[in-house]
């Protein structure tokens, strides 16, 4: 495939097609939660979730169908969401940050995504996560 035959990931549904559409991403979550689980580097993060993960897969399969460009699940099942505004309620620095991509980045790897893609995924998602870092970090300077 040569540059010009090469999809553009994140225009229309690009992306969404190359996770392999919801099946895919719904893959994607079930082995970034058995990571999250079983790996010693996401200790902190797994305890900010409930022992039942199925809500929380339920909520990042649905959220990741529509930031990928595919049907917009979460807006349908749980209204709008802000990411830095959900995440308030944990204190989230960069060893969370680094501990939660790190659960995605394993995940993405065993995934059947073309290597431009996975790439792609794991930048694209840490624009978010850095977000919700900044935003914890200005709330607690504000509370001091």
């Amino acid at each position: 495939m040569n540059d010009t035959t090469k999809p553009l990931f994140g225009t229309a549904d690009a992306s969404y097609q190359a996770a392999g559409e919801l099946a895919g991403i719904q893959q994607l979550v079930t082995d970034f939660y058995q990571i999250m689980d079983t790996w010693s580097g996401a200790t902190k993060i797994r305890a900010m979730h409930k022992s039942d993960l199925s809500q929380s897969a339920d909520k990042l399969t649905c959220f990741l169908s529509g930031w990928l460009g595919g049907p917009r699940l979460y807006q349908e099942r749980y209204g709008s969401i802000s990411i830095p505004g959900f995440h308030a309620q944990w204190p989230i620095d960069a060893q969370a940050r680094d501990a939660w991509l790190g659960c995605m980045q394993q995940a993405i790897e065993r995934q059947p995504f073309s290597a431009d893609f996975k790439g792609y995924l794991l930048a694209q998602l840490s624009v978010p996560a850095n977000r919700v870092v900044q935003a914890s970090q200005a709330r607690l300077q504000a509370s001091q």
